[in-house]
């Protein structure tokens, strides 16, 4: 049965967690992203000033320089909405912690059918799942240990993972194919 945790709690994990940590991002836009500076400075068409010191950031960058592996796969729309361009732009600072962020058109995500479900998983024994609300607000989040919950998480990651591309490539190529 899952156990819900508040998200407070969910960041917690990332101090924790051993040797990987990895993400599927699928909504149009994350209220959280939009309350930010770097979102006001990104939407005003400034390059953003991404603060590589912030507890998050220095936890992400300390782990992967341990050797851990922090990754995530996007899904984007075909236009990508503004909140994922702005996420589009993030990578820097999720790149320059050491993460590997790769993407994937949602028309592809859906035809190897993905979930729609935001989730991460910790050191392939533990997937937190992302509770939203109807205004993009992240409510609460289920953590799950079961291990045939854990494969079938595991094996979309292998999926995303196998179809997506990285940021250098997703960002030069023309877009999806029609």
């Amino acid at each position: 049965m899952p156990r819900i945790i508040s998200p407070d709690a969910f960041g917690k994990l990332f101090e924790i967690f051993e040797h990987s940590a990895w993400r599927l991002e699928t909504r149009a836009r994350y209220a959280s992203d939009e309350s930010t500076g770097t979102y006001a400075q990104f939407v005003k068409g400034e390059h953003p000033q991404w603060d590589l010191t912030t507890p998050w950031s220095v936890t992400v960058k300390g782990k992967t320089a341990s050797g851990a592996t922090v990754g995530r796969v996007r899904v984007v729309d075909a236009p990508p909405t503004p909140g994922q361009r702005y996420l589009l732009a993030h990578a820097e600072k999720n790149i320059a912690l050491g993460e590997d962020i790769r993407y994937l058109w949602r028309a592809d995500a859906e035809q190897r059918n993905l979930p729609a479900e935001d989730f991460w998983i910790f050191d392939s024994r533990l997937v937190a799942l992302l509770n939203f609300d109807e205004a993009d607000n992240l409510v609460d989040v289920e953590l799950m240990t079961d291990p045939a919950e854990v494969n079938r998480y595991s094996q979309v990651r292998e999926v995303a993972w196998h179809y997506a591309v990285g940021h250098a490539v997703f960002t030069t190529e023309p877009g999806p194919a029609k």
